[in-house]
C-alpha cells in the first residue's frame, strides 16, 4: 500500500484576516517526495468546519475578488444563529457549502496537470483560527 498510497499533513498559518493561501507549491514538493514521475490522482483536504479549497487564478486580483464575492454572499453581521466567536463568524460555518473541503486533481508524469493560470489555495474567512492543517494524499 505504500507505494500506491502516500499522505502528508501540512501545517498553514493564515493569520487573522480573511486570506486565500497559495497550495500549489506545496503541492508540487509533496509530488516530487511522492509520485516519482507516477501518474495518479491528488487529494487535498482541509479538516475544518470554516474552512475550504479551490482551484484559481492568483496574483491578478482573482483572489481578492473570490474574498469579495464571499463577503457579498456570506456577509459578517448578525443574520447567522451560528453565534460565538468573532461577529459574524456564523458564515464561516456555511462556507464549506460553497467552497469545499476537498479537491482531487490528476497528477501526471509526477506533476499536478493544472491549467496554465490555475493554483489550488485554501480559502479562510475564519479570523478567529490563525493556524490550519491541509492533508495532502497521493495515490498511484
Amino acid at each position: 500500500m505504500a507505494d500506491t498510497f502516500t499522505t502528508k499533513a501540512v501545517e498553514i498559518t493564515t493569520g487573522t484576516t480573511e486570506a486565500v493561501h497559495d497550495l500549489t507549491a506545496a503541492c508540487a514538493e509533496f509530488l516530487r517526495d511522492t509520485a516519482r514521475g507516477r501518474d495518479g490522482l491528488l487529494n487535498v483536504f482541509t479538516p475544518h468546519a470554516t474552512a475550504g479549497l479551490a482551484v484559481i487564478e492568483t496574483g491578478a486580483g482573482s483572489d481578492e475578488d473570490l474574498l469579495d464575492a464571499l463577503r457579498t454572499l456570506l456577509p459578517a453581521d448578525d443574520r447567522w444563529r451560528h453565534r460565538h466567536g468573532s461577529p459574524g463568524h456564523g458564515r464561516d460555518h456555511v462556507l464549506p457549502a460553497l467552497v469545499t473541503p476537498h479537491a482531487t486533481l490528476p497528477v501526471v508524469g509526477g506533476e499536478l496537470a493544472l491549467g496554465t493560470w490555475q493554483s489550488v489555495v485554501l480559502v479562510d474567512t475564519n479570523r478567529d483560527n490563525p493556524r490550519r492543517t491541509v492533508r495532502l494524499s497521493f495515490l498511484a
